[in-house]
């Protein structure tokens, strides 16, 4: 039986698609640049900003340094909180704690951001702890994160840890740090990527997750 269940942010707990598109035109729009097509944009949800810069807009290092700084003028004050929590999702939180699971948040996204947007929805109340990126780089690619996170719970064993996420990059980053992954189908990944990287198991819906993460034994899932 999982105890200590980590959760992704964007795509898990929050469709964040309004807020993080919208940062990235303004970002572009602001150094000049032409807006990619809607598919390439929605690629920016989930991996390392600076990351989706240079590989989907073809930027410098320099270049992508100077994005990142305008996404965040946008999105510090206005796009964070242009996002909604998906349905379900908080009677999951509230009952995985009942069950006495501990939960800790695992995001790329920068911590403070993300420690803003849960208390915003009134979710923070379910979370032992909040660990994401730091806005110089130093810490935002998803094992990174998970590591970090890892590190404030030395009594969890890897067998009984689990994240969960909605892309590869969440499932590829629990098999990096030696747990397991449970992928959702209802973000920004597909089920064939989500397969590809690892996952153990697929929930369509938060009731379908909240069964696999309550049930009995580890082989449910």
């Amino acid at each position: 039986m999982y105890q200590f269940i980590l959760f992704d942010l964007d795509g898990t707990i929050i469709d964040s698609e309004p807020g993080i598109l919208a940062s990235v035109r303004y970002a572009l729009g602001k150094m000049g640049l032409p807006e990619p097509d809607y598919p390439v944009l929605r690629k920016f949800i989930g991996p390392p900003l600076r990351d989706s810069f240079r590989d989907y807009c073809g930027l410098s290092a320099r270049q992508a340094e100077e994005a990142v700084r305008l996404y965040r003028e946008w999105y510090g004050p206005k796009g964070k909180l242009d996002c909604r929590v998906y349905p379900g999702v908080p009677e999951l939180l509230a009952a995985l704690c009942r069950a006495g699971k501990t939960l800790a948040l695992a995001t790329s996204k920068p911590e403070g951001f993300a420690g803003d947007i849960l208390r915003y929805f009134r979710l923070d109340r379910y979370f032992s702890f909040i660990g994401g990126a730091v806005l110089d780089g130093s810490r935002d690619t998803k094992i990174e994160v998970l590591r970090y996170v890892l590190a404030r719970f030395p009594e969890a064993a890897p067998a009984e840890t689990v994240l969960v996420g909605d892309t590869r990059f969440d499932m590829e980053g629990a098999q990096a740090a030696g747990i397991g992954g449970v992928g959702v189908l209802y973000g920004f990944g597909s089920r064939e990527e989500l397969e590809q990287g690892g996952a153990l198991a697929l929930a369509g819906t938060a009731e379908e997750l909240g069964a696999l993460l309550l049930a009995n034994n580890k082989e449910a899932l």
